[in-house]
């Protein structure tokens, strides 16, 4: 993925999303050619040149100063993930040289940690959200129809993004799937804001352009932003719908790989289904456990 062009077409994408008379331009009623604000309008609002934003647009001011990308972020009127994505692409960092590919691992730390939830359902995703590893609860509550060892294999493990455009169970499961989906592209869009070399996001992204018209059309937007902490309605084919929070944290330590709990509210009938969730999960690992 070349910055620079995702640099012009975020800003552009941007300046569609501003009407000008919310800035207190005047359009003096007339057709515009392009949909929300013209550079020039940009520019003047931002206090710098048309030609110096229009450079900026075009990739070739690396060298922006902070009070010029917080100028344009305020009049595009950016979020903080929308700011910080902005600075990614303003000042792209020198190509490293490239190692080969390993594949993720999971501390065992980690591991340790997100079993120790019990009926709680815990994952951990890789920085370009492969599933690296879940315990039993999360397993059965997102992806019960895939093998349980999956993420242990580096060569097929399920990854969400994927997951999310061609998988009719996930699909199903999210009560608002077109939400969920913008969501998961604004976060990919931003993880690719970090990583706009590495070949395998760059093959991930190509094969959801080809494979799915719906992701083809969101990434178009350029809609960046991350998972935060999320509540939606899952419809579970075994415990029937619920509301679930997904808390996300970052491990600080391990090359942007993130944590993932779900939890319902004390005393209500979504906690009610997670339990029944969970007992169903146990009496059905111990059917399948070997004997001794």
């Amino acid at each position: 993925m070349d910055t620079r062009a995702e640099l012009g077409e975020f800003l552009r994408s941007r300046r569609a999303l501003v009407r000008p008379e919310d800035l207190g331009l005047r359009t003096y009623g007339g057709r515009r050619r392009v949909p929300g604000l013209r550079r020039e309008e940009l520019a003047q609002l931002a206090g710098v040149s048309a030609g110096y934003y229009t450079r900026l647009e075009q990739g070739q001011s690396p060298n922006a100063s902070d009070a010029v990308l917080d100028a344009v972020a305020r009049v595009l009127r950016l979020d903080d993930a929308e700011r910080a994505h902005l600075y990614v692409l303003a000042r792209p960092k020198p190509k490293a040289r490239r190692r080969p590919a390993r594949p993720e691992q999971v501390r065992p730390g980690v591991r340790v940690m997100i079993e120790s939830f019990g009926d709680v359902p815990a994952l951990v995703m890789g920085r370009f959200a492969d599933f690296l590893g879940w315990n039993p609860m999360a397993h059965a509550l997102l992806a019960g129809h895939l093998d349980f060892g999956a993420p242990d294999r580096p060569a097929d493990r399920p990854n969400f993004a994927r997951m999310v455009f061609l998988d009719p169970h996930i699909r199903e499961l999210y009560a608002d799937w077109p939400a969920k989906a913008r969501s998961t592209v604004a976060d990919l869009r931003l993880i690719a804001g970090n990583h706009p070399e590495d070949p395998g996001l760059t093959g991930l992204v190509g094969e959801l352009t080809v494979r799915s018209p719906e992701f083809a059309g969101l990434w178009a937007a350029h809609t960046v932003g991350d998972c935060g902490t999320q509540a939606r309605v899952y419809r579970h084919p075994l415990v029937g719908e619920m509301s679930l929070t997904a808390e996300f944290m970052t491990l600080p330590n391990d090359d942007g790989q993130r944590v993932a709990v779900f939890n319902a509210e004390p005393g209500s009938p979504s906690e009610a289904a997670l339990h029944l969730l969970a007992d169903l999960t146990t009496a059905l690992r111990e059917t399948h456990r070997p004997a001794p």
